[in-house]
């Protein structure tokens, strides 16, 4: 299960280590861009970035990124939304 933390659109990034998974939901200008990185099975790098489509709306950006935090393994979803 991912968790999910809402912080403030201003709020401070958490401080997590260089090999710590994470993964963002940032609110900017009414849009919400979805970014972060993991190591897959193989133990390779692999990067998130949202997509336009689910960029508009804060429910779809954060489902978007709950689907890839659950393939890679990301314990967390850290949102930063004024809503």
């Amino acid at each position: 299960m991912v968790e999910i933390v809402r912080l403030a659109a201003e709020a401070e990034r958490p401080s997590l280590a260089d090999h710590q998974p994470w993964l963002y939901v940032e609110e900017t200008d009414g849009l919400f861009f979805g970014s972060g990185g993991a190591w897959n099975a193989a133990g390779e790098w692999v990067g998130y970035g949202s997509l336009s489509e689910h960029d508009v709306d804060l429910t779809l950006a954060v489902e978007a990124a709950c689907e890839w935090a659950k393939r890679y393994s990301v314990p967390t979803i850290w949102v930063f939304a004024s809503k």
